[in-house]
Order: structure tokens, then sequence, then C-alpha cells
């Protein structure tokens, strides 16, 4: 396809560079004419405006730094744009945005589709990348292929916004489980293990064999936190022990102080002898959600 990409940054080089490979024809715009030069070099056409290469493409892509950006371009495009074309932005955007530039979109009968990516400079590189894809679904499956050509994992979502809140719901865990961790393993450092040791000790329990998101399946998603294998009042008694390590060291522990403080609210709550995760019940309520009670046998 002749395929246009706005932005090949840190990002878009990677995924531009694939779609290259696999033998798409581009129409490269960057703010930057020399970050498109490696493109230039091996075919690729230069436009001049997001409106020149909306004007030139089948399909659009785009990979930019901020919400704001994403936007400006994507008003540009859609001027040069034909009808029933599609409009892929790769960013990180704001599910505001992308939802007010969908409806800009389908005025003109174009379809926005929010893509946004999961593997970094390296995965946009390699092509070992997770694409999560929200919006019109028949528009993902007819770009699927040439989604394929930029990531491993090009996975349809669900309405416009459901990628972004994906990748949203994936960072923002990357961070709050950044900051746990060295919270957690400045306590053990400070108390006196060895940081190598003690990050292969810790690697081997029960935590350090799953996959981040692994566990949310069996009890989180289910609403299902009885019969117990490992029961709330004992994880109670195993953080307070471990704050209490941390006072005695001198190290804050705010973050697992305020778990403790979550755990001492569903032991409150009569749950003691429930399952650990009995505590999620605490959050769902606050969300002010309909319990969680997915079938087990959905893939």
């Amino acid at each position: 396809m002749r395929v246009g990409f706005i932005g090949v940054g840190m990002m878009g080089k990677g995924m531009a560079a694939n779609l290259q490979k696999a033998g798409h024809d581009l129409v490269v715009y960057d703010l930057s004419r020399s970050a498109a030069e490696p493109f230039l070099a091996k075919g690729a056409v230069w436009a001049n405006s997001p409106k020149e290469v909306g004007a030139q493409s089948e399909i659009v892509f785009t990979s930019l730094p901020v919400p704001a950006d994403v936007e400006q371009v994507a008003l540009g495009a859609n001027e040069g744009m034909r009808p029933d074309t599609a409009f892929f932005d790769m960013s990180t955007n704001s599910v505001a945005t992308v939802r007010k530039i969908n409806a800009a979109f389908a005025e003109k009968n174009l379809y926005m589709l929010d893509s946004p990516v999961s593997g970094g400079p390296s995965g946009a590189a390699s092509g070992r990348m997770a694409i999560w894809v929200g919006g019109d679904e028949q528009m993902f499956k007819r770009h699927k292929s040439v989604l394929d050509a930029m990531g491993d994992q090009a996975a349809y979502i669900g309405p416009i916004g459901a990628g972004t809140i994906a990748k949203l719901v994936h960072n923002c865990t990357s961070a709050v489980l950044g900051a746990a961790l060295a919270e957690v393993f400045t306590m053990g450092v400070k108390a006196g293990v060895d940081p190598v040791d003690l990050w292969a000790a810790v690697r081997q329990g029960a935590t350090g064999r799953v996959r981040t998101f692994d566990r949310l399946g069996d009890r989180f998603l289910q609403g299902k936190h009885d019969p117990a294998d490992f029961a709330l009042r004992l994880l109670h008694k195993d953080v307070g022990l471990a704050v209490g390590l941390g006072r005695e060291v001198g190290v804050p522990m705010r973050l697992a102080n305020m778990v403790y403080e979550e755990l001492t609210e569903a032991m409150n709550r009569g749950w003691s002898a429930r399952n650990s995760t009995v505590g999620q019940l605490l959050q769902v309520e606050r969300a002010g959600i309909e319990p969680l009670a997915a079938d087990p046998e959905r893939p």
C-alpha cells in the first residue's frame, strides 16, 4: 500500500522502517526533514505538510509526542484524505483527544483509530511490539496486515479510545510497580541483604515467577476471593512486619504503608479468612463499578 507516516522520531523511525521492509511505499512528513532522509534514500516520498501526506496516501499513521501534536496533525491530514480512509495514531494519547479527533473524522467519512504501541524503541525496530487498537473493527481487520508489518501483537481492543485506555493502564501500572519495587528493595538492602542476592531470591518466589498481569485472571476479574489459598490475615501480618522493618532501618515506605492501611480496612470488614486478594473489592466499591464476575472460560 501507499502508506503515509508522520513523525519518524524515536519510535516512529522503527515502525516506518519495518513498513518499508514489508514492501509498502512511504509518504513521510516530520518537523525535521533530516529525520526522514534514511527513508527518502530508500524510495520514500517527502510531503511538505500533514495535508499532503493525507492526499497522497491510502492509509496514514502518526507517532507523535503529546496529544496537542496529534490533534493538530490529524486535523491537517484529514483535509487531504479521501473518504473511507483510515488514520491510525500510534502515539500515547488522551482519551478525550482521541474521541474529539474521531468525531471530526466521522463528519468526513474518515476513520480515526487509536493504536498506541508498547515495546519501546527496540521493539519498534525489531517488530516485537504490541499494538492496541480502538475504533472501527472492520477498518482494523482491513488493515491488519499493515499493522502486522510493524508489530507481532496487533490486537483489536474495542470502540474508539479503548486502545488508549489499555496503554494508560499498562504504563501507569509500570510506574506504580517501579516505585513499589524501589521502595521494598531499598528496605531490603538497608536491612542488610546484598542487592543482587536479594533480586535473585525474590525472582524465584510466587510473585517473581508470574507475569505482571497473570494473577488478575484467577481472582480479581472473576470476583472470586474464596476459598483462600493465602488468607488475608497472613498477608496483613507480613506487610505489617515489612513496614515495621522499614521503620527500624529508617527507610520511608509510603506505598507499603498505604497498602497496609488498605489491608487493615479489609480486615475490619471481617474478611480475614478470605483470600489475600479480597482487599481489591474495596477499590471496586470506590470506583463505583459493578462487582467483577468474568467468565473463567473466556479466552
